[in-house]
């Protein structure tokens, strides 16, 4: 029976709401504080986590997601000792790794080198097996040059080059990785990608934080899904992410934008509504393969917008993206819309019949003026499905693999002579 790595009983973490950060307090300043927090409000706090029990045997790869703001973050830093919580009961048996955002645990005044070495001393770890393990760490950094410079120095890309090699490499008995996918190259990507399924073969504990559901999938075997601080769901991973990415969604094919979910950066421009069209222009959840349909973005300027580009990101529910697709991509459109009046506008894209195969999609939307601003992105604004029925191949039970289903043109002919064919010179 495997042991328990990491248990967590009903634990809870609040932070104040606006209260100011003082370095240094008098008698009186303390006095006089104690007394107005007498008079704040109840609602002058936020449970950034609220009863979250779960348990992580060792040598499992468990993953954890949830939109900005949900409480992964907090979750992590609380098993990182980094900060503490204000309720409930953590047990952490091992060394605890962790990579929570670039270079947390680096001082900037101190070289590459001396920070591996101070690294490893935080971890437990003999100068001797640090040594051990200190060119395999620069060489997957791929900062040889660099390792006796500052690295406050350093580019942000060196900085989690290094950051991510230190904590993966120096063998902790717990890893925790906080969106390290987040930041890099997709060379350095694919090399993380890699070390982490190294690291989760070798039966070390990982907890991995990410938005992106490829890596979630790939890496883990079970998912927490986790929302305004608390634990919804844990399930295999494919389920988990399902569920995840449904979630939240509209189910009835249209999607309109709350005032809460515009900030005030968007401005001028205000999303309004995302929707599914069917083939007879009705507001759909569900449209056939076979058949075109249409999505559609409304949108409100409150003043003239110059190079405004509209566009959708379609995606399927486990986050891999299918195509992106911009109004202004055809260069009559972007010649003719090259300033945008104040006013409400709708902008339509239709896709092709026989294009998507059967299963669950994820539109994502974004207006922009391309290198200068993003003015608004929802990446995960509507779900829809498509119905397979009449497409090529149902006369087959099977699932038929991929994203797409195109009506491709065969011919089959009888080769009486039994000579290869091919095109003649």
């Amino acid at each position: 029976m495997s042991k328990i790595a990491i248990r967590v009983e009903d634990l809870g973490k609040k932070y104040n709401i606006g209260l100011p950060v003082v370095k240094y307090q008098t008698l009186r300043d303390k006095i006089s504080e104690s007394f107005k927090r007498r008079e704040q409000v109840v609602d002058d706090y936020i449970w950034a986590l609220k009863e979250v029990s779960f348990e992580v045997k060792e040598g499992q790869v468990l993953g954890i997601v949830g939109r900005n703001g949900a409480g992964k973050s907090t979750l992590l830093k609380i098993l990182s000792r980094v900060t503490e919580p204000t309720e409930g009961l953590v047990e952490i048996r091992g060394r605890v790794g962790s990579l929570l955002e670039v270079g947390t645990g680096f001082h900037p005044e101190l070289t590459g080198r001396e920070n591996i070495f101070l690294n490893g001393a935080i971890l437990g770890m003999r100068r001797e097996e640090i040594q051990s393990k200190f060119d395999e760490i620069v060489d997957f950094a791929e900062v040889e040059k660099f390792i006796d410079t500052p690295v406050k120095r350093y580019s942000s890309g060196m900085y989690l080059r290094l950051a991510f090699a230190v904590a993966a490499h120096l063998e902790p008995e717990i890893l925790v990785v906080d969106e390290v996918l987040a930041v890099g190259d997709a060379e350095f990507q694919r090399k993380c990608l890699g070390k982490m399924s190294d690291v989760a073969q070798q039966g070390r504990t990982v907890l991995f934080v990410s938005h992106n559901m490829s890596a979630v999938l790939r890496l883990t075997q079970e998912t927490l899904v986790i929302d305004h601080g608390q634990l919804l769901l844990r399930a295999p991973t494919p389920e988990a992410v399902d569920f995840y990415l449904s979630t939240g969604l509209t189910q009835e094919g249209q999607k309109i934008w709350n005032e809460d979910e515009i900030t005030t950066a968007a401005k001028p421009f205000q999303p309004i509504a995302i929707r599914v069209l069917d083939k007879q222009g009705v507001v759909s959840d569900t449209v056939r393969s076979v058949e075109p349909f249409v999505i559609e973005v409304e949108y409100e300027l409150e003043k003239s917008v110059k190079g405004l580009r509209v566009g959708i990101y379609l995606m399927t529910t486990r986050g891999e993206y299918i195509f992106t697709s911009f109004d202004t991509d055809d260069i009559s459109q972007y010649e003719s819309h090259t300033v945008r009046p104040a006013g409400r506008y709708i902008s339509r894209c239709e896709i092709p019949a026989n294009l998507l195969n059967e299963g669950r999609y994820v539109i994502g939307m974004n207006a922009s003026t391309y290198l200068i601003k993003r003015y608004f992105q929802d990446d995960q604004a509507l779900l829809f499905n498509v119905d397979p029925a009449g497409a090529p191949g149902m006369q087959w039970v099977e699932t038929r693999l991929g994203t797409v289903r195109p009506a491709l043109k065969w011919n089959i002919e009888k080769n009486e002579s039994g000579e290869l064919h091919h095109d003649k010179k």
